[in-house]
């Protein structure tokens, strides 16, 4: 009667302290309530200015955007040389690694391992005593020195009862497809940078041939002035005004040569190679006309730009790493296993059934106490998550107002272009005009000297403004997201 109380009693404080665990772990399962972003992607369905059509341009790929055969070579080498590029490359392979680790890091882990060791144990301890009276098989006893011998294999399964490990998979996933999108916003760049740098290299030649066409002018002039010194219809000042203008725009010749040196090393530095000549026609620099480029429809912007996309991806990866942070509260249940074989003897190492041994065990944990670092990495993955979400709407409302930038940008430039045009036009008919009201002794050298640098400084700007013309073009195409195809 008294054992059964007992054993009856030991039951109920089973129940009772099962039920109590049973509790805590409940407890432990408590998340704190965070606030998830949801990202705003409303855009207007027009843009203010530009061609209103569904096609974009940002469609086409940068080999059939770009005309000139020497830029569209130089693009080549750059995305398959520039170091930035390689460098992204690595990021990436990295970032698809990770998804192997952690689609690993769900299944069983299973090892193969062995041990060797001895030991002696006290004679009078209990398991010195109960080896003095172990046989080890008839006539011959159990040895002092016991060995302990054992190889086999090892497993460990955490059963993914919560999604964590795949929540996690999943995160790896979507930050490698951001880091390729990382990439192609790279590429894009790259592109603009290179056109950009092309076509400033062809304004420093235009401007270049501009100085020695003005400066072959002025030296007639100069001529001209000293022929009437002879008859002294010109004075000395006059000779050194002339010659003046002249060392001046021959000065400015070798600050073009270096500014022209400097963009070619720039654009060989962007193709990963070491400076040299930049092959490139400059001569209908002037005759190009950039086209009207189709902006499409704001929304569009969320599939072309590929850091709207990268953000899009991070963010969503930002939303499943709170699951794995939250998942951290609950607890985790993981088997572990093991059959191999143990022996004291290497010669009894294989024997079979005797020295086979196999082991099972089911676990089962959950934080208790001192949950502050889980609490905090939870409250990290939505402050994260958070974060994300504002960098996706700043990075959408950014490329929205580039396009309208550069759409305006283009129309403005196109305006003060054909003002420049009808300005230098008037300025060369100026220059006709007053070197014949010079010869003839109608008006004042200085007159002929002033509408010369009047009219080299408008053929400056005009080559200039075309320059910006072209970039105009070149950043709209990037800024709706093309370049990276």
């Amino acid at each position: 009667m008294t054992m059964a109380l007992k054993m009856r009693s030991k039951t109920k404080i089973f129940q009772i302290m099962a039920s109590s665990a049973l509790a805590l772990m409940l407890q432990a399962c408590g998340t704190p309530d965070l606030l998830i972003k949801k990202e705003d992607t409303h855009l207007p369905t027009v843009f203010k200015e530009g061609v209103l059509d569904e096609d974009n341009v940002a469609n086409i790929k940068w080999e059939d955007f770009f005309s000139d055969p020497n830029l569209v070579n130089l693009l080549n080498i750059a995305v398959e040389n520039n170091k930035e590029i390689n460098i992204v490359m690595q990021r990436i392979s990295i970032a698809q690694n990770e998804i192997q680790a952690r689609r690993g890091e769900y299944l069983p882990f299973v090892d193969i391992g062995g041990g060797a060791g001895r030991e002696r144990v006290g004679e009078f301890t209990r398991d010195g005593a109960v080896e003095e009276h172990l046989p080890v098989k008839e006539g011959r006893n159990f040895p002092r020195n016991v060995g302990d011998y054992r190889f086999g294999l090892f497993s460990t399964w955490e059963i993914d009862i919560w999604k964590k490990l795949r929540n996690a998979k999943q995160a790896a996933v979507f930050e490698y497809m951001a880091s390729k999108e990382g990439k192609n916003f790279l590429v894009t760049n790259l592109v603009a940078e290179i056109a950009h740098s092309y076509y400033e290299l062809l304004s420093l030649d235009n401007q270049l041939n501009n100085l020695q066409k003005n400066i072959n002018i002025q030296q007639n002039a100069l001529a001209m002035v000293r022929r009437l010194q002879e008859f002294a219809r010109a004075s000395t000042l006059a000779i050194k005004r002339y010659e003046a203008e002249v060392a001046k725009n021959k000065s400015k010749l070798y600050q073009t040569h270096q500014s022209i040196t400097v963009v070619e090393n720039r654009i060989n530095f962007l193709l990963g190679r070491t400076p040299q000549p930049i092959q490139r026609a400059s001569d209908s620099f002037m005759e190009f006309k950039p086209f009207m480029l189709k902006t499409g429809i704001p929304s569009q912007l969320l599939q072309n730009r590929p850091d709207i996309r990268q953000a899009e991806l991070e963010l969503a990866a930002a939303e499943l790493n709170i699951k794995v942070a939250r998942a951290n509260f609950y607890p985790s249940f993981s088997i572990h296993a093991g059959i191999g074989f143990e022996a004291f003897a290497i010669k009894y190492l294989i024997n079979t059934p005797e020295s086979l041994a196999a082991t099972i065990a089911g676990e089962l944990v959950a934080p208790l106490v001192n949950r502050n670092a889980i609490k905090a990495e939870y409250k990290n993955a939505n402050a994260r998550q958070i974060q994300a979400a504002f960098e996706y709407e700043q990075r959408i409302i950014r490329a929205y107002t580039e396009v309208a930038n550069q759409v305006a940008n283009i129309n403005n430039l196109d305006k003060s272009y054909q003002l420049k045009t009808d300005q230098v036009e008037a300025l060369n008919k100026s220059i006709d005009i007053a070197s014949s009201l010079f010869k003839s002794a109608r008006t004042d050298y200085l007159d002929v000297l002033l509408a010369q640098r009047e009219t080299l400084d408008a053929k400056e700007d005009q080559i200039e403004l075309k320059q910006k013309q072209i970039d105009a073009m070149v950043d709209l195409y990037r800024s709706l997201g093309g370049g990276w195809q």
